[in-house]
């Protein structure tokens, strides 16, 4: 039998939390991106009451509903929508950057010892030196993969135990493109074949390729890397 303070018992107690972590995240993703049990537009129009205020209060806000796994293009459509293409998009970007700090601050609180522990020593040590060197990397081509979830993957990278300062500064680059993208097709809801929304989407298929090239790369320098050298034949 095993003993209550072995290495596997400890494993399984960190795989339940984990596990227990992923639950939650997929349930309130199926609550808000699935059932809707928040009004965006309800929300839109409190913002709007605020007057002056109102950038900062939906930068805020949508920070908030951003990290609870409301879909960031809804945010940023809205954002569009209120403050025009110009104010909307810096108004997308700071509720971005809050998005990734909230998510990845609440991942590594509730992850990070236990992805460590399911790693074992040697692989969490390995793993937090690469992402203190490329982390900042790591989150900035992660925002140009396309359809790949922001706040989800915040969550994850803090689990992982990137620093929050990589974490901030990286969903803020790579999040420039396609908040310019959503925001600019938020303010040409009421004519899509304006030359803003036009302009809009040929950035979005720009960022979308070089994304999914990148990802590609990524990927075969990877298996590249873990694919063991052929040893060399003996000598007769």
């Amino acid at each position: 039998m095993t003993d209550e303070g072995s290495p596997q018992t400890n494993r399984w107690r960190h795989g339940a939390r984990l596990a227990a972590c992923i639950v939650f995240l997929l349930t309130m993703f199926y609550l808000v991106a699935v059932v809707h049990v928040i009004d965006i537009n309800r929300v839109r129009d409190l913002v709007e009451a605020t007057g002056p205020a109102a950038p900062l209060v939906y930068a805020l806000v949508a920070a908030l509903l951003g990290a609870i796994l409301v879909p960031g293009p809804i945010l940023a459509a809205g954002s569009g929508l209120l403050f025009g293409p110009l104010v909307g998009t810096f108004v997308t970007l700071a509720a971005t950057v809050g998005t990734a700090t909230i998510s990845s601050y609440l991942g590594r609180r509730a992850g990070h010892q236990s992805a460590r522990g399911l790693l074992g020593p040697e692989r969490a040590d390995r793993l937090t030196a690469q992402l203190d060197r490329h982390g900042l990397w790591a989150v900035v081509g992660q925002r140009f993969i396309p359809g790949a979830p922001d706040a989800l993957s915040a969550y994850t990278f803090g689990a992982l135990g990137i620093p929050l300062w990589q974490m901030a500064t990286g969903a803020l680059i790579g999040s420039t493109p396609r908040a310019f993208v959503y925001t600019a097709l938020g303010a040409s809801i009421g004519d899509l074949s304006a030359p803003l929304a036009y302009t809009a989407i040929t950035i979005w298929c720009i960022t979308a390729i070089l994304g999914a090239l990148a990802a590609h790369r990524t990927l075969q320098t990877w298996r590249h890397r873990k694919t063991p050298d052929p040893e060399p034949p003996a000598k007769p």
